[in-house]
């Protein structure tokens, strides 16, 4: 018989642009929103001024007996916009600077690549189950 969850809360954990992993920002959040976390992903700022390329939800919970909760369910990845490459379209490009892209694409497996340039451009794995949103970042303010 599963365990009976007496205490749940939800996220939504925002991922920008890192020098090398993503920065993270998380937010407690009622319930699991697109369309509130579209919103929130224009509150983001990280180091450099980088900001969100992506956001994912997830619900932490705990039993009656358990001292710490761990987390429950998560969503798929949600992409602010971007645009789907292939690994056959970044080999034809055969440009110099994507040598390590083309390499890690070849090396990991990874045939297709969500691009997103909401601040500093990032090149990430796409997978089956991640959705690229329709998204208008915010107007960068001039230095």
């Amino acid at each position: 018989m599963p365990k009976k969850i007496v205490a749940k809360k939800h996220f939504v954990t925002f991922y920008s642009p890192g020098t090398f992993t993503a920065e993270t920002t998380d937010k407690e959040v009622k319930k699991w929103d697109v369309d509130e976390a579209k919103k929130m992903a224009h509150t983001i700022t990280e180091r450099y001024g980088a900001t969100p390329y992506a956001f994912q939800f997830s619900t932490m919970g705990r039993g009656a007996k358990d001292l710490n909760s761990k987390e429950i369910a998560t969503s798929p990845l949600y992409y602010l916009g971007g645009r789907i490459e292939t690994l056959e379209q970044v080999e034809a490009r055969n440009d110099p600077k994507e040598e390590i892209l083309r390499g890690n694409m070849r090396r990991n497996g990874w045939h297709r690549i969500v691009v997103n340039d909401n601040s500093y451009r990032t090149s990430r794995p796409l997978n089956d189950t991640d959705v690229i949103l329709d998204w208008k970042p915010r107007k960068r303010k001039a230095a």
